[in-house]
């Protein structure tokens, strides 16, 4: 393949057309044109299709896309790297990669440690779902994923869960909405307005058996795959909503709510995902070896 002409689909894509990537590039749009027919013939298929005056990708060049997003990403990293190598100031390069559903507080206590370590570190954060980062770990463009559960057995990649730590959850309300709510926690709870984790979480499962055992029936108003999204509804007054115990005064501060009730019979767990069962890798040990100063209960 003529990466070349890869980079001139990967400029025409991000421009939004062949006209204003040939004024970026400083290419005519036949001579532009022409390049990107030449990687059509050669992958054989149609990368873009006609859409009114102007292109849209097709299926295969919104998966062309996202190879050449990765191929030109890496290269920049290589270059960056042999250019600081050059400079005598080669850094630590650290690829981690953060569940989606793990708090973003949570995520900066653990991953913190990793800054401290001797070597100079350049951290390189990827955020996705669970099973996608296992995906890139099998392959090691990650060195280490956090999540919000361990990897089952079932998932066919050769890595090691270690857990980092856990916390009881808290529940939260606005003032105003917490006035409302009637008996105590957590009987206060039924036919109250709830805010929830999405229905993929390993936490929302746990609470869904909670709710069951105590025989409550929130209202449940919305459910959330982003826990910023769902705190921010629930500053608002929209709902009750639950998040680590071990954030509760950040939360409380910074969305302006009030503690509601703690429990400790929905624990949350973060384990760090790694190919090394012995772990040498300077940032992942920072990480492992602090990580019950950030979360107590591991």
């Amino acid at each position: 393949m003529n990466f070349k002409h890869l980079h001139y689909f990967w400029a025409a894509a991000k421009a939004g057309g062949i006209v204003r990537a040939g004024e970026q590039l400083h290419v005519s749009p036949q001579t532009l044109s022409g390049q990107i027919k030449l990687l059509e013939d050669r992958l054989g298929c149609a990368l873009f299709r006609k859409a009114g005056r102007g292109l849209e990708l097709t299926d295969e060049g919104r998966t062309a896309l996202a190879y050449a997003d990765q191929i030109f990403a890496l290269g920049a990293e290589l270059e960056a790297r042999l250019g600081q190598a050059r400079a005598g100031e080669q850094a630590l390069v650290f690829h981690v990669g953060i569940a989606d559903s793990v708090p973003k507080a949570v995520a900066y206590r653990l991953i913190e440690p990793a800054l401290a370590v001797s070597d100079e570190v350049r951290l390189i954060c990827h955020e996705g779902r669970f099973a996608d980062l296992l995906g890139q770990l099998a392959v090691h463009r990650l060195d280490l994923v956090i999540a919000d559960e361990p990897m089952g057995r079932q998932v066919s990649v050769k890595a090691f869960n270690h857990l980092l730590g856990s916390t009881a959850m808290s529940f939260f309300a606005a003032p105003t909405l917490k006035r409302t709510l009637e008996g105590p926690f957590p009987q206060c709870l039924d036919g109250a307005p709830m805010l929830l984790q999405g229905s993929t979480s390993a936490m929302r499962q746990r609470f869904d058996f909670w709710l069951a055992a105590h025989k409550l029936r929130p209202r449940v108003i919305g459910e959330f795959d982003d826990a910023a999204l769902m705190k921010a509804f629930g500053g608002e007054g929209r709902g009750v909503f639950m998040t680590p115990t071990v954030l509760e005064s950040e939360t409380a501060a910074q969305y302006g709510v009030r503690v509601v009730g703690r429990t400790e019979e929905l624990v949350e767990e973060f384990y760090a995902v790694s190919v090394e069962r012995r772990i040498t890798h300077p940032c992942v040990a920072a990480i492992t070896a602090r990580a019950s100063e950030q979360l107590p209960g591991g």
